[in-house]
């Protein structure tokens, strides 16, 4: 009986070794644009690391309006339906369909506190997910898409070079357009070239970026950083004056239940802000005049106003002309033309 053992554990052994040899599945690492500027920490996820092939599953999904799931030339929607990357992934015009206007779709590698207005969604691949299924935006049915997606020519080859596979989940859609937009790096505007020392500020956008970084200037900077910070947000969330009567449903109060949270929402990042428009949460300023002249003299005082406020008291900064003519003049050098044009 152990002799017959013996001989049948030695064909198994035979059998194995005549079968063709698997090659372990492994994707090239994504080398993530780093400006030296820029924080060392990342919103990467340990489980969904950048890789080149799955960056680029995720743009052709971003711009592929198969991501619906549906066949009706009328109804496909894709991502890059609503996030124009001319308008710093924003529509660019009218959002009537969204309850808040859209926030840029740029640098969020270094995004750690929420995403959204009011910072409810906790990560990249959760606000893919909500982008899709949402009745207000692609509408789309998970099963209906991966079914979609699993039977054409292009898409499982793909999966399986972005993540071993090629069985199209949902789960890999996720990460991949995650993936996708973290790569989305702006830091070639005009101000990094300044940083870098390869460009001169003109004299008013040097008055400009003063009176950003200054309380007695502009005081930009406390919401939206500069300088130390080049991600030109702090990615927190503040109350700015913007109303004096709280209705909104989703402002951060929604998030935290803090009753000092009522009105504040998240401050958007200032790159390429001069192709971002509208501003606000809702959209009501369709320039960057409008937004300046806000902060100037028309911030609301209320007890939920954010203390960083210093100008509350006094309806805002008071700019002259001049230099609101000079503040906006800063921010126009950080304006990312190679980034927004897809030269980068």
């Amino acid at each position: 009986m152990t002799s017959r053992i013996l001989a049948f554990g030695i064909l198994l052994s035979l059998l194995a070794s005549c079968q063709p040899q698997q090659t372990p599945y492994s994707a090239t690492p994504y080398e993530l644009k780093t400006p030296p500027y820029f924080p060392n920490k990342t919103s990467i996820p340990a489980d969904n690391p950048m890789t080149v092939e799955g960056v680029a599953l995720g743009e052709k999904l971003f711009y592929d309006e198969r991501l619906c799931g549906r066949t009706s030339p009328d109804t496909l929607m894709c991502c890059a339906t609503c996030h124009h990357r001319e308008n710093n992934y924003e529509i660019g015009g009218d959002f009537t369909h969204t309850h808040h206007v859209m926030l840029p779709l740029v640098n969020l590698a270094w995004n750690t506190t929420g995403l959204g207005w009011n910072g409810a969604v906790g990560s990249l691949e959760e606000m893919v997910f909500l982008a899709v299924t949402a009745k207000d935006e692609i509408n789309g049915d998970t099963t209906q898409i991966v079914n979609m997606l699993q039977h054409t020519e292009d898409y499982p080859p793909l999966f399986a070079k972005a993540f071993g596979s090629e069985h199209v989940t949902f789960v890999g859609i996720q990460r991949a357009i995650a993936q996708y937009i973290r790569s989305l790096v702006s830091a070639e505007s005009k101000f990094d070239r300044y940083l870098r020392g390869e460009a001169m500020l003109t004299q008013d956008e040097m008055q400009g970026y003063l009176l950003f970084i200054t309380e007695e200037g502009a005081d930009c900077f406390h919401c939206h950083g500069g300088g130390a910070n080049a991600l030109f947000t702090t990615h927190l969330f503040y109350n700015n004056g913007l109303d004096s009567v709280f209705n909104d449903p989703m402002d951060r109060f929604a998030v935290t239940g803090d009753p000092m949270d009522h009105g504040a929402y998240k401050a958007p990042t200032l790159r390429n802000i001069a192709h971002s428009g509208p501003y606000m949460h809702d959209g009501r300023f369709a320039t960057i005049d409008e937004v300046i002249d806000f902060y100037s003299g028309e911030v609301n005082n209320t007890p939920q106003t954010h203390p960083l406020m210093h100008h509350a008291m006094m309806q805002g900064v008071q700019l002259t002309e001049q230099e609101k003519q000079q503040l906006k003049a800063f921010l126009h050098t950080l304006d990312d033309e190679a980034f927004l044009n897809g030269e980068e």
